[in-house]
């Protein structure tokens, strides 16, 4: 955030004060107004100045709303040459000066502990979510996830 004057604002205190700053600069930005229109303006919840600040107001409920996108990869592309492609970008990051100066040891190790093991498998679902996810493809009359 920053002031009136174009100052940083790290007091929480003040938050009413400032403007959020985009992140990422002009990619953050169009980035941001991306997922703001797709989890906010497309299914009619808030988006920017209407979403409700819980930070100030605790009794109304929330106005915000949510996005999440599938992708079937192997409809654009080989999936184990996508996996590959992506295996080596990760290496490039994980090289890079800035990554290092950014991810202490114990950070990565926290984020390691905190994400389920997947080996190459996906993301792990439950039960319950794989049984809604499963009739859900049914009814659209498409794949069931593997």
């Amino acid at each position: 955030m920053i002031d009136r004057q174009g100052q940083p604002l790290t007091d929480p205190k003040r938050a009413s004060e400032g403007f959020l700053v985009p992140v990422g600069g002009p990619k953050g930005y169009g980035l941001a107004l991306m997922f703001g229109l797709l989890a906010g303006t497309l299914n009619g919840a808030a988006f920017g100045r209407d979403v409700v600040d819980y930070t100030v107001d605790s009794k109304t409920a929330s106005n915000t709303g949510q996005a999440i996108i599938a992708v079937d990869i192997a409809a654009f592309a080989d999936v184990q040459a996508f996996k590959q492609d992506v295996d080596e970008v990760w290496d490039v990051m994980k090289s890079s000066r800035l990554y290092r100066r950014r991810r202490s040891p114990a950070a990565r190790r926290a984020l390691r502990i905190a994400l389920p093991r997947t080996d190459g498998q996906g993301v792990p679902l439950g039960a319950q979510l794989r049984k809604v996810l499963d009739e859900l493809a049914d009814r659209l009359a498409i794949q069931r996830l593997q």
